[in-house]
């Protein structure tokens, strides 16, 4: 008789603890990532800096080092001029390519850092401070900005 009682209480307990969770990286739509990073950004970044779902602007991908056989999910909101370091990205690596999308998004801090070090000292200092990650789902956050800890806190807590 116990045991009847105590198998559905527990598995109910089970069921609840794991509503509050991160959705798992292949749950994430392009949709979820664009809002996250909106969300995360006032309204004059969204309107200066768009963000793109898809690989129709290869030139803004290939500054990130990606390409479309590493992504299987994506938003990424890039200055295209190279008198800001700006970038913020969410991507799903494709299977077997968590490796390639963390080198790729590397690749751009390193190369923002290059570009500003002897040119704009202040914009040097916002690629020093890039936040570069994996979050639980396995999804890789890049956030290259001014306040980078506070937009990545806010993305993180929209994806939640």
């Amino acid at each position: 008789m116990k045991q009847r009682i105590l198998f559905p209480l527990l598995l109910s307990l089970l069921l609840l603890s794991a509503c509050g969770s991160a959705p798992a990286a292949a749950e994430y739509s392009p949709e979820d990532l664009s809002a996250a990073i909106e969300a995360a950004r006032d309204a004059e970044e969204n309107q200066a800096i768009p963000v793109l779902t898809s690989f129709e602007d290869d030139y803004i991908f290939s500054l990130l080092g990606l390409t479309e056989a590493d992504v299987s999910v994506c938003a990424v909101a890039v200055s295209p001029m190279n008198v800001r370091a700006y970038g913020i990205a969410l991507v799903v690596p494709a299977d077997g390519k968590a490796e390639a999308v963390q080198a790729g998004l590397q690749g751009f801090i390193d190369l923002q850092q290059q570009n500003f070090e002897h040119y704009l000292p202040d914009q040097y200092d916002i690629a020093k401070r890039a936040v570069l990650e994996t979050l639980p789902g396995g999804a890789v956050l890049l956030v290259m900005c001014e306040d980078s800890d506070g937009v990545a806190e806010r993305i993180r807590t929209a994806l939640q």
